[in-house]
């Protein structure tokens, strides 16, 4: 059986290699280590740009009933999974809050991922109604951030 000492040290090679896969045999004791396929990778400071048109519930409403009346409601909506933040520090004032005006191209807010900070911005420019998470808050890939309007 291989000690902590041998095993930790096949991890660095295999962190310092090309390796994908490495399979090691000693006796009865056998080890299998694999790389991700397509590890995620983020640029530092670039910026990620995530806007969805998810049906309001007035939408789904309408729809279900026939109407045709058109909404301009979307959502801007996390790219990633990771943490969200209002700021870019604590004693800094919010990106963005209800009924401010956002030009395409604004920083809206923060979503921290592996530890990268990770710009969202608006496409285009709308009038935020709502601000859908806390600050610091964990969110998921897809999740709505923020309730606009387009202008």
């Amino acid at each position: 059986m291989l000690d902590l000492e041998k095993l930790e040290g096949l991890v660095k090679i295999m962190e310092d290699s090309s390796l994908n896969t490495m399979s090691i045999k000693d006796g009865d004791f056998k080890i299998t280590m694999s790389k991700l396929d397509n590890p995620p990778v983020l640029a530092n400071g670039s910026m990620v740009s995530a806007v969805s048109a998810l049906p309001s519930e007035k939408e789904e409403a309408a729809s279900s009933a026939g109407s045709t009346e058109e909404d301009n409601e979307v959502h801007i909506v996390s790219p990633i999974v990771g943490t969200f933040y209002s700021a870019k520090g604590p004693t800094i004032p919010a990106f963005v809050k209800v009924g401010d005006t956002v030009k395409a191209g604004d920083t809206v807010c923060i979503l921290e991922a592996m530890k990268m900070m990770n710009e969202i911005t608006a496409d285009f420019d709308c009038e935020i109604e709502a601000v859908l998470v806390s600050n610091e808050q964990k969110v998921e890939y897809g999740q709505p951030l923020f309730r606009v309007k387009k202008l």
